[in-house]
C-alpha cells in the first residue's frame, strides 16, 4: 500500500485530464490564479519579516560598489579593479543604474523593491512548479516551506538559495526557475496530448535569457536543470536510465574539454584559489556532505520509487530532474574540482551551485510532504510553520547580531562598523585610499559589511570578499595578495610599520580596531573602531606627525 506522502488523491498532480466543461477548466484556473497571487503576496510579507534586509552586506556590498561606479564613473578612482570585476559579463550593475536614473528614485529605493520582487517572483515561480506535481494543501506547503526557508544555505558550496541583499543571484534565480516553470508546462503538454505549447517554450526561452544577462553562470546551470528536466520525461525507466547517463557523460566531456582549454595556474594564483575551500570535495567537513547526499535522497525517492507514472503529472520526472542532475554535479567536481590539479578552470565554475535549483525543487517536495502530514488542523499548520519561521528569524539574528534586522539606510544605524564607515563617506576626501585590517570582515560585530558600499571610497583588497573576486578573476591576484601583506594584523603593528608599507602603496587612511596603540591623528572613534590619518613626513627610522596633522582625538560618537 502506498504511504500517504505518495497518496495520488492528496500528494501528487493528476496527470489526466480535469473532468467537465472548458467553462469549468477556466474558472478553476482563474480561482487557482487568484489563490496563487494572494499566497505569494502574504507570503512575501512574511518572508521580508523572517529573513530580514541587509542591502551592503557580503556580495550585496561587491554588487551595490559596482553599481555605484556605473552611476558615478568617478568613484573607487584606486584598487578598480575589484569593484568593476562583476561588470565584465553582467548587465545587473547597468540595469540597475538605469532603473535609478529613469525612475527618479533613489538607489536604497530601486534595490529595496528590487529585494522584495526577487522575492514574490521565485515564491511565484514556485507556486508554477508545484502547480504541475502537487494538488490542493499539498500545492499550499510546498510553497510555505519555501518561503520559510528562503535563505537556506546550499549545502557547502557557500550559496543560500535567496540572499538577504540585491545581487544578480536575486534577478537570475527567480527567472531560472520561471524558466523551469514554464518548461515544465510545455513538457506537460506534450507529455498529456502530445502537443507542443510554444507559448510556454518562448515564456522559458525569454526568462533563461534574462537569467543569462544578469548572471551567465546561473543560467547555465539552469539551462543544465532544464536539459534533465526533459530527458526525465521519459515514461519508460531504461530509457530515461540510458539518456541520464548520456547526459552524466556529455557533462563529463565538456568539463574535460574546458580542463585542457584552461591556462596552468601560477603558485600565486594557487593561494588565491585555497582560500575558496568549497569549491574542493576533498576538502568537505562530512557534514556537508549530508548536505549534497540529502537533497538527492529525497528527490530519489520521489522519483525513482516505483509507482504509476501515467498518475503523477510531472511530479516523477522533475524529482528526477534533480537526482540527474545533482549527481553530474558531484562527479565533475569530484574528476575536475581538484586541488592539486595543473588547472582549476572547472573548480572556478563551480559545478555544485546547481544545487541551488534541486534545493528549490528539494524543499517544494518536503513541504508538500509536510502538508499531508499536518492534515486539515489549521492549528497544526500555524504551530509547525511559525516554528520554522522563527527558528529561521534566529539564525538571521545570529548571523547579523549587531544589525538591524531589516535594513534601512536612510535611518540611524546600531552597527559601530557601519556607523564608521558612513562618517568617512562624508568626511574624507573622495579620492582617498584605505587599508583595513585584511580580515576586518569577519570580526565581531562587523556583520560583513562591506567597506566599499557604505563609505563610497577606494581600499586595499581584503581577505574574504575581494578573495572571491580575485579567485575568479586570476589577474587580480598579485593585487590581492599585495593588499593581504599589507593589512594582516594591520591594527596590531607599529606606526613605523604602516607607514613605512602603507605609504608605499597610496594609503592616505586607516581603519584601526579602537583598542589599537597609534600616535596617528584620528579623527573618528567609536566603540568598535577608529579612523585615523596616516602623516605625510615619515621617514625610515621614525613617524613624524606635524603639527597640521594633530587634529585633537574625537571621543566615541554615540
Amino acid at each position: 500500500m502506498a504511504t500517504s506522502i505518495v497518496s495520488p488523491p492528496t500528494f501528487f498532480q493528476k496527470d489526466s485530464l480535469n473532468p467537465g466543461s472548458d467553462r469549468q477548466r477556466r474558472r478553476r484556473r482563474h480561482r487557482e490564479h487568484i489563490l496563487g497571487l494572494c499566497l505569494v503576496t502574504t507570503l512575501t510579507a512574511l518572508a521580508f519579516a523572517v529573513h530580514g534586509y541587509h542591502p551592503f552586506a557580503e556580495d550585496g556590498g561587491l554588487y551595490l560598489a559596482g553599481i555605484k561606479r556605473v552611476l558615478e564613473p568617478g568613484m573607487f578612482p584606486r584598487e578598480s579593479g575589484f569593484v568593476l570585476g562583476h561588470l565584465r559579463f553582467s548587465l545587473f550593475a547597468p540595469a540597475v543604474a538605469s532603473i535609478v536614473r529613469f525612475s527618479g528614485l533613489t538607489l536604497d529605493s530601486v534595490l529595496l523593491l528590487l529585494y522584495l520582487a526577487s522575492i514574490w517572483a521565485t515564491l511565484w515561480a514556485g507556486w508554477l512548479i508545484a502547480g504541475h506535481c502537487f494538488q490542493g494543501r499539498s500545492r499550499i506547503g510546498a510553497v510555505a516551506l519555501l518561503a520559510t526557508w528562503l535563505t537556506l544555505p546550499v549545502a557547502g558550496t557557500s550559496l543560500m538559495m535567496m540572499d538577504p541583499y540585491v545581487t544578480a543571484r536575486s534577478i537570475s534565480t527567480p527567472c531560472t526557475l520561471l524558466a523551469l516553470a514554464y518548461s515544465l508546462e510545455f513538457l506537460a503538454q506534450w507529455r498529456q496530448r502530445r502537443k507542443c505549447d510554444w507559448g510556454a517554450a518562448a515564456k522559458s526561452g525569454a526568462f533563461l535569457a534574462i537569467a543569462a544577462l544578469m548572471h551567465p553562470l546561473m543560467a547555465a546551470y539552469g539551462f543544465g536543470c532544464i536539459l534533465a528536466l526533459a530527458i526525465s520525461v521519459l515514461r519508460q525507466r531504461k530509457m530515461w536510465i540510458l539518456a541520464t547517463m548520456m547526459l552524466c557523460i556529455a557533462a563529463i566531456a565538456a568539463a574535460a574539454i574546458l580542463q585542457v582549454a584552461g591556462q596552468p595556474e601560477s603558485d600565486a594564483y594557487r593561494q588565491v584559489a585555497m582560500s575558496r575551500y568549497y569549491w574542493f570535495l576533498s576538502k568537505w567537513q562530512w557534514y556537508e556532505w549530508l548536505g549534497l547526499t540529502g537533497p538527492i535522497a529525497i528527490l530519489g525517492f520521489a522519483g525513482l520509487v516505483r509507482q504509476e507514472e501515467e498518475s503523477y503529472g510531472m511530479a516523477v520526472p522533475l524529482a528526477r530532474m534533480g537526482v540527474a542532475a545533482g549527481i553530474a554535479s558531484i562527479v565533475v567536481a569530484l574528476l575536475f574540482a581538484q586541488p592539486d590539479a595543473a588547472r582549476l578552470l572547472v573548480a572556478r565554475l563551480q559545478p555544485l551551485r546547481v544545487f541551488q535549483v534541486i534545493y528549490v525543487v528539494m524543499i517544494l517536495y518536503v513541504g508538500a510532504g509536510l502538508s499531508v502530514y499536518l492534515g486539515n488542523k489549521k492549528m497544526r499548520w500555524l504551530a509547525a510553520f511559525a516554528a520554522l519561521g522563527t527558528i529561521m528569524f534566529l539564525v538571521q539574528r545570529e548571523i547579523f547580531p549587531t544589525s538591524a534586522h531589516i535594513e534601512i539606510p536612510s535611518e540611524r544605524q546600531s552597527n559601530a562598523w557601519v556607523r564608521a564607515f558612513e562618517w568617512i563617506r562624508k568626511n574624507t576626501p573622495k579620492d582617498a585610499l584605505f587599508a583595513l585590517d585584511a580580515d576586518y570582515i569577519t570580526k565581531p560585530g562587523e556583520d560583513a559589511q562591506c567597506f566599499r558600499a557604505i563609505a563610497e571610497r577606494s581600499a586595499l583588497p581584503d581577505y574574504s570578499k575581494d578573495g572571491g573576486e580575485a579567485a575568479i578573476t586570476p589577474s587580480l591576484t598579485d593585487d590581492w595578495k599585495r593588499g593581504q601583506e599589507l593589512q594582516t594584523k594591520l591594527s596590531e603593528s607599529s606606526d613605523t610599520q604602516k607607514v613605512t608599507e602603507l605609504r608605499q602603496a597610496g594609503v592616505d587612511w586607516v581603519v584601526l580596531a579602537r583598542g589599537a596603540v597609534t600616535a596617528f591623528p584620528c579623527n573618528y572613534a567609536n566603540e568598535a573602531v577608529k579612523v585615523c590619518r596616516l602623516p605625510e613626513n615619515t621617514s625610515n627610522s621614525e613617524v613624524r606627525i606635524s603639527s597640521q596633522d594633530r587634529k585633537p582625538f574625537l571621543p566615541a560618537l554615540k
